[in-house]
């Protein structure tokens, strides 16, 4: 799309309200709404034109973030390649530490941040160590109040299914974009269970669009 509408615009101004980052879910997913055929293996869903989209969400983002379970079955470079622009900031979700060494993100240009609930020095990586919530994990608020007073005014969450799932459990997201490739995977779903009974209580998109890129869709629109 010219206008590229499903880009993060008014980051700035809710930065400026909240002093939390503008987050922006982006992921790419089947027909029937799998990420990938099997957990904890890597998947090519999208097309090349709509990962040249992602790459240019990237671009858009102070910082990205993802999970360790997608760094360590993944190995990803979260570096922007297919667009010109600015390296995003990657942060790992990481409560015990278990970020490999030999990981390409170890070689990021910006370095990587690690948010962790462990208390540990001396490390090769930049710790925020958080509290933990009550199930022992990162507690994401308490990460967005630290990535706001890092000034990052935009994140994008890529993955995977437990980061997405939670994000959109704790109603910590602003804007979703999707990928969605015309075939169908029988596979391991992009959002897990939201504990949520009632349907009116769902997460639901407003101001929706959608685009072709390639053979795939990217839908895009603001969660209220």
């Amino acid at each position: 799309m010219s206008d590229r509408s499903y880009l993060p615009h008014n980051a700035n101004t809710y930065f400026q309200q909240s002093s939390h980052p503008y987050v922006t879910i982006s992921y790419a997913q089947s027909l029937d709404g799998c990420l990938t055929l099997q957990q904890g293996h890597m998947s090519p869903v999208s097309s090349q034109a709509s990962l040249v989209i992602t790459h240019e969400l990237r671009a858009a983002h102070d910082a990205i973030l993802i999970g360790i379970n997608t760094v360590l079955s993944d190995d990803p470079s979260l570096t922007v390649r297919l667009v010109k622009g600015e390296n995003p900031q990657p942060v790992i979700l990481d409560s015990q530490l278990r970020f490999p060494p030999n990981a390409k993100l170890a070689s990021h240009p910006s370095g990587v941040w690690l948010a962790t609930t462990q208390h540990i020095s001396n490390h090769p990586h930049t710790i925020l160590t958080m509290p933990a919530d009550e199930a022992g994990q990162v507690d994401l608020h308490a990460l967005l109040d630290e990535l706001g007073r890092r000034r990052i005014q935009s994140l994008m969450v890529e993955g995977g299914t437990r980061v997405i799932s939670s994000f959109l459990r704790q109603r910590l997201v602003n804007r979703v974009v999707v990928t969605i490739a015309p075939v169908f995977a029988g596979g391991y779903h992009a959002v897990q269970n939201l504990n949520i009974i009632d349907w009116k209580h769902l997460p639901r998109l407003h101001n929706t669009q959608i685009c072709k890129a390639g053979d795939d869709y990217m839908l895009w629109g603001d969660i209220q």
